[in-house]
Formats: structure tokens, C-alpha cells, sequence
């Protein structure tokens, strides 16, 4: 297995011989996949290489300040006339987080897969995968090191937000001393740290506070008081006037009441299909935990798709969290 300097090296060759480029990552991007995509983007715009950016759904609102936030091609709003014979995946733990975008790459495509997860299966022509990163903004701050590029106030305050989001501002046990050194090289650049919490962190939209009180109506805990969760429908989205963005942090309610190990939101896609975002305390490797059902994630956070019913998925999980425990 190759070092992380030698895959910094690989990542960078490949950005350097090649040419015409697709950016995407995750789909319901948030914070990290974001700021990833458009840093790429940044870098690829400063060698004078070509690249669309892509990713099935849209960018939240919150984000849009962020460089050219406009120019990430949403799936659900237009197409592309054509696939890439070089593709770059960003904060994609494994290759089916691509979601539909993968129609646009080529059979023969070459993939720069860049992510943090450790749950990531390495899939890709070239990987630069760093499991102990706090997110992949982090490792994408070391490899635009790798390049004669002058950083200015639009990459710094991309590589920012997603170290500020994907370690809950800095407060969750990713945030290394690494972290906090690179925080005060993007700050001495200019970003604006208490506006940018402020923004992603803070405000809240009114339809996201109107799920979130229909979300916590839903509050169950089980007898012996150490998993809790919430569940969301169809119905409650379309009555909140609520978008996929408002979920954003409902999950951690049910995880910080007091004894609670897991956490979890279950969010009602379809009459057959639901889907569970956990997060854990620490006692339970919640990413081992949603592997068992094709998810995946980090050690603390993690999620995941089940085909079923709302009332069948629960018991589901439930069981294999206990068993966990």
C-alpha cells in the first residue's frame, strides 16, 4: 500500500497529464462534499484545465457564497450532452454515493477517488484516501500544496467550510492539532471564522424549525434509555415546506440526551425504502454498524438505505445497534 505522500504525489500527476475533467461528489451534498467539489474546481480553473462540475441534487442555500457555487451542475434541473473520460469523486465513501452522475462517465473512464471515510473500498484508477482526516477539505488542503498556485480568499474560505462543518465547528474528535493548523493559515488569509459559524451553523430557516419540532414529536427511546430516535415522512417535508438541507443536525438531538449511545433519524424516502442517518457517543462504531446494511461513513457518524417500511426498518436497526452495544 502506498504512503499518503505517495498518493499525494499520484493525485497530482493525474491532475497535471490529463484534461477535460468531471467533478462530483455525494449525493444530498453537505458542507465538505460542497466546498471539496468547488476547491477541485479552483485548482483545476488555476492549471488552465477544463472541468464541469456535477452532482445529483442541489447545493444548499446556505452554501451558494462559496466560489462558483452556481456553476455545480444540479441533475434534477439540467443533463449533460456527453461523458467523461476523466473524473474526479470527492468525499464519495464508496462508488454507489455517485448516484446518478456515474451515467456521465465514460466505460473506460479514469476515476481520482479523494476522500476521508474510512469505510471508502478504494475504487478509482487513482485513490487518495486519508482515514484519519477530519474531512476531505483537509486532504485537499495538502494536495493543493502540491501545486505553484497563490492561494486567495475564495479557496481559503472553501477549504475552511469544509473543516468548520465536518468537524461540528471544530468541537468533534477529528479536530486535530493538523486541523487547527490549517485554520490559522485559511484565517491569516482572510476568512471570516464567527460569519461563516454564523451562517452554517446557527441560523436556522423557518421551515427547518417547523421538521424539526414535527421530527422531535416522534422521540422514542428504548427501555434501557441508551438509543433514541427520531423519524421524518414524506408528508411532514411537504408540510414544512422543509428541503433535504433542513434535516441537517435533527440526528444529534436524539444522540445528546443524557445516556444515549446512539442516536438515530430515519427519514421515510418511499412506501419501501427509508433512510437512517446514526451518530454515536462513542461506545459503538456506528460505520460498522451501517456496513451491515450497505452504508456506510465514519466511526461517529454514518447512515444508511433500507428497503423497507418505516415500521419494519426500525426494529431492524434497533436490533443490530443492540447487538453492537
Amino acid at each position: 500500500m502506498q504512503s499518503y505522500e505517495q498518493s499525494l504525489q499520484q493525485a497530482r500527476k493525474f491532475l497535471l497529464e490529463h484534461d477535460d475533467y468531471l467533478v462530483v461528489s455525494h449525493v444530498q451534498p453537505d458542507g465538505d462534499a460542497v466546498s471539496s467539489t468547488l476547491a477541485v474546481g479552483w485548482l483545476l480553473s488555476c492549471l488552465g484545465k477544463k472541468y464541469t462540475m456535477l452532482n445529483e441534487g442541489p447545493i444548499p442555500q446556505r452554501m451558494r457564497y462559496l466560489w462558483h457555487a452556481d456553476e455545480i451542475v444540479n441533475l434534477a434541473e439540467g443533463d449533460l450532452p456527453r461523458q467523461y473520460s476523466h473524473v474526479i469523486c470527492v468525499d464519495c465513501a464508496d462508488f454507489q454515493r455517485v448516484g446518478l452522475t456515474q451515467r456521465f462517465f465514460a466505460s473506460d473512464a479514469l476515476i481520482l477517488n479523494i476522500d476521508h471515510h474510512p469505510t471508502n473500498n478504494g475504487y478509482g484508477y487513482a485513490t487518495l484516501i486519508k482515514p484519519d482526516a477530519a474531512a476531505t477539505a483537509e486532504i485537499l488542503f495538502d494536495l493543493l500544496k502540491m501545486f505553484e498556485v497563490k492561494w486567495d480568499i475564495d479557496i481559503a474560505t472553501a477549504i475552511y467550510t469544509g473543516l468548520l462543518t465536518d468537524t461540528g465547528g471544530f468541537r468533534y474528535t477529528n479536530t486535530s492539532s493538523k486541523v487547527m493548523a490549517a485554520v490559522s493559515e485559511l484565517l491569516a488569509l482572510g476568512v471570516n471564522g464567527p460569519e461563516l459559524a454564523e451562517t452554517l451553523l446557527e441560523e436556522l430557516t423557518l421551515p427547518q424549525v417547523k421538521v424539526l419540532n414535527l421530527a422531535l414529536s416522534t422521540l422514542q427511546l428504548s427501555p434501557e434509555g441508551d438509543i433514541a430516535w427520531v423519524s421524518v415522512t414524506p408528508q411532514d417535508m411537504l408540510d414544512c415546506g422543509a428541503e433535504n438541507e433542513d434535516l441537517e443536525g435533527i440526528v444529534n438531538y436524539p444522540r445528546n440526551i443524557r445516556g444515549v449511545e446512539v442516536g438515530m433519524l430515519f427519514k421515510v424516502i418511499n412506501e419501501r425504502a427509508v433512510k437512517v442517518s446514526l451518530r454515536s457517543a462513542g461506545k459503538v462504531d456506528v460505520a460498522a454498524l451501517a456496513q451491515v446494511f450497505g452504508g456506510g461513513g465514519h466511526t461517529r457518524a454514518a447512515g444508511a438505505r433500507i428497503d423497507a417500511t418505516l415500521e419494519e426498518a426500525i426494529p431492524l436497526v434497533l436490533q443490530e445497534v443492540r447487538r453492537h452495544l
